[in-house]
């Protein structure tokens, strides 16, 4: 293969640049036969990139981690966190590289890196490589979350290696080239701090409101300030979590962006029948991370973040906590006035009422009663408003219990004063009818591991790019799996 290119990219590294103590310069290792699984041509013109260019052979060296890039600093990160509510003082990109930081055409710094390209310093006897299943189920749930209009890190290139992978069983090799607003987590702040140097804990703080929260920077308390940033950008993202169903299943420190966006899509999926205490994750076995259980580890994992911060926010350390506390204490509420303004949307109302939450609530334990689809309850909702309540009513097991609440909702939606069709066509437009439906993710990674057929993966990722808008034909991807007695379980791919 000719792996010669003229340059693509112009990065500019700050972090490998200024953040020493915090990495590692690694190279990846070599793909034997690397081939095209999929390429993000939008993606790539958003960053300013030539993707016909890059849709290549030489292209494809790249995001095997063939060649390096001209100008990219290969480094793999260091970070700590807690997993399962247990600390590792050091974690790290076991299987992941950054190949550098460029500029997009919004003037956004964003971060392009390979993961699944080979062994690091931090791979803690792994072997640093990732399997096709995992890459592409990354590659369509971050693009669903993209279009669904949830903060992501994002897929622009996802490749075969040619290489096996050996998990329970041999996998085909493959490698993913991840985007990320930054790929700073909560476990990095916990990596210089379980080592007692408030210095580099400055530093990446600094680093942080720079990159991230600039604003910040010029309030009177900048470090509590910062640290209130991240809090509100966190509780929006879960609060839309919440609001489709999704469910992240490994909500580690080192799982929690600085920046706010989605990172790490190993054991996630959606619900279908809505269940508050939904697990997917075959490794979360005490349902610490279950569905209802994301907006308290929200908080909890932010207060880990704001131990950290201690030393900068006041001189005093007990005056620091009471300050820090006093902010950890207002993100719960955060947290509710965003998921309530998120549900209200997505029951067409338009004006607050202190009954709303009331309301929203009677219809989730409906739901919860009824085995209700979580999707299509609230994307059915607005036939309700144009005179046709069965497909809703279909949903339940016992349909007159929601028409007895759907009687309150007509009277609260009353007082909004808006025509029903100008409200449904709201609701429609927050309110999917296609998400990554479990069954259909693995149908199509099944077939793309074990048939090296990529028609069902490309297939479901062109509808999930659309998914308020429903087409003929796509019947079967708005349809929930057929009831089954096997819970449905997900991996972390490593």
């Amino acid at each position: 293969m000719n792996t010669t290119i003229r340059p693509q990219f112009k990065f500019d590294n700050t972090f490998a640049r200024g953040m020493e103590g915090f990495f590692s310069n690694c190279q990846a290792e070599s793909a034997n036969t690397p081939r095209w699984l999929q390429f993000n041509h939008a993606l790539a013109e958003e960053l300013g990139l030539d993707a016909v260019a890059l849709d290549s052979e030489a292209g494809l060296a790249i995001f095997s981690g063939n060649t390096a890039p001209e100008g990219s600093q290969p480094i793999a990160q260091a970070y700590a966190g807690h997993q399962f509510g247990g600390f590792s003082p050091q974690l790290g990109d076991g299987r992941a590289l950054l190949l550098g930081e460029v500029i997009d055409i919004q003037q956004r710094r964003r971060d392009i890196q390979l993961k699944g390209s080979g062994r690091t310093p931090f791979s803690r006897g792994g072997d640093g490589k990732a399997a096709i299943g995992p890459v592409l189920r990354e590659y369509l749930v971050g693009e669903a979350m993209q279009a669904l209009g949830v903060p992501t890190t994002r897929a622009l290139a996802a490749v075969s290696t040619g290489n096996d992978v050996y998990r329970e069983t041999t996998l085909p090799g493959a490698i993913l080239t991840r985007v990320a607003a930054s790929h700073i987590r909560v476990g990095t702040f916990q990596y210089a701090a379980a080592r007692r140097d408030e210095d580099k804990v400055r530093q990446l703080a600094d680093y942080s409101i720079t990159r991230h929260y600039p604003d910040t920077a010029n309030a009177e308390n900048p470090y509590l300030a910062f640290f209130a940033a991240v809090a509100d950008a966190q509780a929006s993202l879960v609060a839309r979590w919440m609001g489709i169903g999704f469910i992240h299943g490994v909500m580690n420190t080192d799982n929690m962006t600085i920046s706010g966006e989605t990172i790490d899509y190993g054991p996630c999926a959606f619900m279908d029948s809505y269940s508050p205490g939904t697990v997917f994750s075959s490794i979360d076995h005490g349902g610490r991370y279950a569905y209802e259980n994301q907006p308290e580890i929200l908080i909890w994992n932010l207060a880990r973040l704001a131990e950290t911060l201690i030393p900068f926010v006041d001189p005093k350390q007990e005056k620091a906590v009471e300050i820090l506390t006093e902010t950890i204490e207002c993100i719960k509420p955060l947290y509710e006035s965003y998921w309530l303004t998120g549900m209200r949307a997505k029951i067409g109302l338009s004006t607050e009422d202190p009954s709303d939450v009331q309301l929203i609530n009677d219809l989730l334990k409906t739901m919860d009663k009824g085995s209700a689809d979580f999707t299509l309850v609230f994307r059915h909702l607005s036939q309700a408003l144009r005179g046709d309540s069965n497909l809703v009513r279909g949903l339940f097991k016992n349909p007159t219990d929601f028409d007895a609440w759907e009687q309150r909702w007509w009277r609260r939606f009353e007082q909004d004063g808006i025509s029903a069709e100008t409200s449904a066509q709201a609701m429609d437009s927050v309110n999917p009818i296609y998400i990554p439906r479990n069954h259909k993710v693995e149908e199509a990674l099944a077939a793309a591991v074990y048939k090296e057929d990529l028609i069902p993966f490309k297939k479901l990722l062109a509808v999930l790019a659309h998914p308020f808008d429903e087409f003929e034909g796509n019947e079967d991807y708005a349809e929930p799996a057929p009831p089954t007695q096997i819970p449905y379980k997900t991996f972390c791919g490593t």
